[in-house]
């Protein structure tokens, strides 16, 4: 299950960070350390979402 929850995180990481990203863009604030603190929580908030898709994917 690691190998799976480890590729679903590289699709899921990005795709969070990515939104973040746009999220605090949208919201006017377009300095580094905003855009950079998104990116670190979507990849971080990732490792769970990954890890629960995997479980549920092997349970199905």
């Amino acid at each position: 299950m690691f190998r799976l929850a480890s590729i679903l995180y590289s699709l899921i990481a990005t795709t969070l960070a990515g939104t973040a990203v746009i999220a605090v863009l949208t919201a006017g604030f377009g300095t580094l350390v905003p855009i950079v603190a998104a990116a670190l929580v979507g990849a971080v908030v990732a490792l769970p979402v990954s890890w629960f898709v995997a479980r549920a994917i092997y349970q199905a």
